[in-house]
């Protein structure tokens, strides 16, 4: 499974929202930009999974702008 990505099949709905079309070319910097957003070492992806579960529950919204911000 790809670390940097392993993740983000469960985020499809979430990047829909957000209006984030996942490329080859952005996925590294989406990725980094979630890591950073839920504090969470980059590269630890069940972490950064558990994390993101937890922000897209607790404030969607911000979450959904942190993921078009990050995609300028």
């Amino acid at each position: 499974m790809n670390p940097v990505t392993c993740y983000f099949r469960h985020m499809k709905d979430a990047f829909g929202r957000a209006g984030v079309e996942v490329t080859t070319e952005n996925k590294r910097d989406l990725d980094k930009a979630i890591h950073a957003y839920v504090g969470v070492e980059y590269k630890d992806c069940s972490s950064t999974w558990k994390a993101v579960k937890k922000s897209l529950a607790e404030d969607e919204e911000a979450f959904l702008k942190m993921l078009r911000e990050a995609m300028g």
